[in-house]
């Protein structure tokens, strides 16, 4: 939040009546008092004892000609009001002046006279950075990118060596600016062509290359530059900074993340932006071995302990995950750690003090409730105070009924949760549905969520999980309905993409299109090690035992998820890697012993673990 124009009153003496109430009036409105400010530099600090006392160069003259500008301005004579400034400004070569003008020119949305005072700033000052900064700004903003060349070289000449890299590094982001991304990449080429050898300044002009080609959507020119960034100075976090916002696009770029982890400097919040993307991916054990590393370098960082513990909760390796979340409640409570206050706006930052212990209980709940410790999943519930995830609380207290064999309990504890707004609504049918899928009860959640669609007609997740309980009652038809209809809805939904191939490629049917669907969801998510184990195991059903063992692998190795586990075990299987096979399924039943697809795995292949 901005804070407010300040509100400035002062007694005057000696003025006259006329001018004495428009002098308060503009005063009170901030504007003279910036102003100001500005002219009469170092006035605050002489009024320390000791010090000496600058005053200032506002004289009469100058004065009553800002009093008019403003008074001007105050009358809705934007333009008249600017020229006056700027003349002012010109006169006395303030840059508080220049500033001036150029809001006034802003205010009246006038990107022309904007850029003036701008120029006319510059000559006046031309030893001073910012408005040549100011300028560039204005010229990115006015979609001018050929002027702007001149000024981003001429900026970058008279920046200090120290600053240069940093000032290469933002070229970029004041290329965003413009809607023409290809002229916004010859922009950034050519102004910073003179730096791209000089040892101080290429790898960041390297990296401004890169993150311009990147914008533009030329990937494989933006590898390029990271590459030969990385080759230059592989301990510089920029190159793999560079790498991370392009591994989606460019799996290959992945690599220089990695390589630069590997140096003993590597940037610990490179780290984590790098446990962010496979995180995103549900590429969950190299998150895990990264933030691993991340604790052991900085174990009184709290942030790393809460997602370290998610990530094992997810993985069902519950020992790990109530570790590492204890930890985290211990680090954010020696921290001092805010309760949370009815009326105060959620933050959805989990790291934030409030939310992150709230989120860290939750968690341990959950993991005291998957070890069927149910007296200490109900006594971290007691723990949290927050208003603001009253509805997790009830939800995740329902669930601990049900577990218990009281589920008409649970159901009507859910019911009774308040719905402030339609966002509440809606979570509270996804727990109320979320809580009959855990107990089975498939009709009665399928019946739930069609009511809920009729509320919420245009919610394609609703329909999505329409489509998983008509799938669990064998109505395919309903299934392949619903699918087809968040597809059309939504083409980017690449799990609808996968639900619907995989479910084909289960029940052997129409394969090669089963295949299409499959390749198109990993297209839209690339690297998810679920839609990685839909298309190895469609590619089994083709009968590619090969292919479906290299992809299989790949998921399970991203993400040991049980389903996964279970399709892994069966090619091995098949493959006559049966020591394998056994491995890997016996890995998984220590995990999650009740999942539905292991039992039937290993009852349709008559295996005794």
């Amino acid at each position: 939040m901005s804070p407010s124009a300040p509100h400035v009153r002062r007694k005057f003496s000696g003025t006259s009546r006329l001018a004495a109430p428009l002098l308060a009036a503009c005063l009170a409105a901030g504007s003279m008092h910036a102003v100001a400010q500005g002219i009469a530099q170092g006035t605050a600090q002489g009024t320390a004892a000791n010090a000496p006392v600058v005053n200032s160069t506002l004289d009469a003259p100058l004065f009553y000609q800002l009093l008019i500008g403003e008074i001007e301005l105050a009358g809705g004579q934007a333009n008249t009001a600017y020229e006056v400034v700027l003349d002012a400004a010109r006169r006395s070569r303030d840059d508080a002046l220049f500033r001036r003008a150029v809001d006034i020119a802003l205010g009246a949305r006038s990107g022309d006279r904007a850029l003036a005072a701008a120029k006319a700033w510059r000559t006046a000052r031309p030893e001073s950075l910012e408005p040549l900064r100011l300028q560039l700004q204005l010229l990115m903003a006015l979609n001018r990118l050929p002027d702007a060349t001149e000024v981003a070289r001429t900026l970058l000449a008279q920046t200090p060596a120290p600053e240069r890299a940093a000032t290469l590094a933002g070229l970029p982001r004041l290329a965003q600016r413009s809607a023409d991304k290809k002229l916004a990449q010859t922009f950034v080429e050519q102004a910073v062509a003179s730096y791209l050898n000089a040892p101080a300044t290429r790898n960041a002009a390297r990296v401004a290359l890169g993150r311009a080609a990147l914008a533009a959507g030329d990937t494989a020119k933006a590898l390029e530059a990271a590459q030969r960034a990385q080759a230059d100075d592989p301990e510089t976090p920029g190159a793999a900074l560079l790498a991370l916002d392009m591994a989606r696009e460019k799996p290959q770029a992945e690599s220089l993340v990695q390589a630069y982890l590997k140096q003993p400097t590597a940037s610990t919040e490179v780290r984590l932006a790098y446990v962010r993307v496979l995180t995103a991916a549900q590429r969950f054990t190299p998150a895990i071995e990264q933030l691993t590393l991340v604790t052991q370098a900085e174990p009184t960082m709290a942030p790393p302990w809460l997602t370290l513990g998610a990530l094992h909760l997810e993985l069902r390796n519950l020992a790990p995950a109530q570790a590492a979340l204890r930890r985290y409640v211990e680090l954010a409570e020696a921290q001092g750690a805010p309760r949370a206050v009815a009326g105060e706006e959620d933050d959805d930052e989990a790291t934030t003090p409030v939310q992150g212990l709230t989120q860290a209980w939750l968690m341990l709940s959950q993991a005291a409730e998957q070890g069927g410790d149910f007296a200490q999943a109900e006594q971290w519930l007691a723990r949290i105070d927050n208003p603001q995830r009253a509805l997790d609380v009830l939800a995740r207290r329902s669930g601990i009924l049900a577990r218990q064999g009281q589920l008409a309990k649970a159901q009507e504890l859910l019911r009774s949760a308040p719905e402030r707004t339609a966002d509440d609504a809606r979570a509270k049918l996804l727990a109320q549905a979320q809580l009959l899928r855990d107990a089975r009860q498939w009709r009665p959640a399928l019946d739930l969520l069609q009511s809920g669609g009729e509320r919420f007609p245009e919610d394609m997740d609703l329909v999505y999980e329409q489509a998983m309980m008509a799938e669990k009652l064998g109505e395919l038809d309903l299934m392949e309905r619903k699918l087809r209809q968040v597809i059309q809805a939504r083409p980017e939904h690449a799990h609808a993409h996968n639900a619907l191939g995989y479910s084909l490629a289960e029940r052997k049917l129409r394969l090669p299109e089963a295949r299409q669907l499959i390749a198109r969801a990993l297209q839209l998510s690339p690297g998810d090690p679920f839609i990685t184990d839909s298309l190895g195991w469609v590619e089994y059903r083709l009968g590619n035992a090969g292919e479906a063992l290299r992809l299989l692998r790949a998921a399970y190795g991203a993400r040991p998820d049980t389903e996964i586990a279970a399709h892994l075990g069966e090619v091995l299987w098949a493959s006559g890697l049966r020591e394998e096979a056994l491995r890997v399924w016996r890995d998984a039943r220590g995990r999650d012993a009740a999942n539905d697809v292991l039992r039937e795995t290993l009852a349709r292949l008559k295996v005794d673990l």
